[in-house]
């Protein structure tokens, strides 16, 4: 049984708490947290709650420490699991620098753990299918691909720390991040990076950025925004191969071919789990989670997002200028 210590409780950490329980072979055990919402789901878990990580691996056995805290808390308290010699899941993006990744990284190995990142859109039916049109060459080579990740600016962020580059590297590191990591994972490092980006009067951040990246002849755009207008959420790409476009309008993956009329594919999940936050029932976060329960057992890296995938991601978002 993989004991799990649970680092912050609000709407992440929510999440991962109800995934848990649909996985066989693990258990939340314990919380850590201080803030009003820690107390409260911790009680209504029945859970004992921690103000400190090193409080919470002195007082429980615990096999796993899962950080669902703000991205600013993020190495300070996946450095400080990993001292207690404990495997860590932390949410994207693991760090602000690839500076404090790769020191992150270093601890992990050092302590013989392992370190994993909550990249999850790795783990969608959608990007599963990606990547084995790209794999397999079904419909030839990709040529050119496109991704958009568009919001209405996150009124809902609560605190402000959001909207401070310091604490959350904005809309590169909080929302593109996204895509890239699917890019990469795809295509590899790009050889170019090009980006350009707006805002409207009075703003201290940029809001819409587009990225221009080449590998080799192919070339991907992507998009990403916290647009100053009421518009729905928009999470979508599309990817042109020799011998067919393959497009995922948000709702479904659907490929159009010369002669062939188009074909949905099947990317529903079997199981979808409420989340309790702006994502809808979904079976994204259980199949990301077992997945690492699986690593943590065989006290193995995971193959679906790596230590170098990682690397190269934040070294890239390090380039752009807001």
């Amino acid at each position: 049984m993989i004991r799990i210590g649970l680092v912050g409780a609000g709407g992440m950490g929510t999440v991962h708490h109800s995934n848990y329980a649909h996985i066989e072979g693990c258990e939340v055990v314990a919380v850590v947290g201080t803030s009003p919402k820690d107390h409260e789901n911790a009680a209504a878990w029945n859970l004992p709650l921690y103000e400190t990580i090193s409080a919470m691996v002195a007082a429980q056995e615990i096999d796993l420490v899962d950080v669902c805290t703000p991205t600013f808390l993020h190495k300070q308290h996946v450095m400080e699991s990993l001292l207690a010699g404990k495997h860590t899941i932390t949410e994207k993006p693991v760090a602000l620098s690839a500076e404090d990744a790769r020191a992150m990284f270093a601890l992990a190995e050092e302590k013989g753990v392992q370190l994993y990142v909550a990249q999850v859109l790795q783990f969608t039916k959608e990007v599963e299918l990606l990547h084995r049109l790209v794999t397999t060459g079904v419909y030839g080579k990709p040529l050119d691909a496109y991704f958009e990740r568009l919001s209405a600016c996150p009124q809902w962020a609560q605190g402000g720390w959001l909207f401070d580059k310091s604490k959350s590297g904005l809309v590169p590191f909080d929302l593109h991040i996204h895509d890239l990591d699917v890019i990469v994972s795809l295509f590899g490092k790009p050889d170019q990076v090009k980006v350009t980006s707006c805002r409207g009067e009075g703003k201290d951040y940029a809001e819409q950025y587009r990225f221009a990246y080449t590998f080799g002849k192919l070339n991907v755009v992507a998009e990403a925004g916290w647009l100053n207008a009421d518009i729905p959420f928009t999470a979508r790409w599309r990817v042109y191969f020799e011998n067919a476009m393959v497009v995922n309008d948000g709702t479904q993956v659907t490929v159009y071919q010369f002669g062939e009329p188009p074909h949905i594919f099947d990317t529903e999940d079997e199981v979808k789990i409420p989340t309790g936050i702006n994502v809808p029932p979904t079976g994204w976060y259980l199949t990301e989670l077992r997945h690492f329960i699986e690593c943590v057992k065989e006290n193995q890296p995971s193959p679906r997002v790596p230590k170098e995938q990682v690397l190269t991601v934040l070294e890239i978002l390090e380039q752009v200028d807001a």
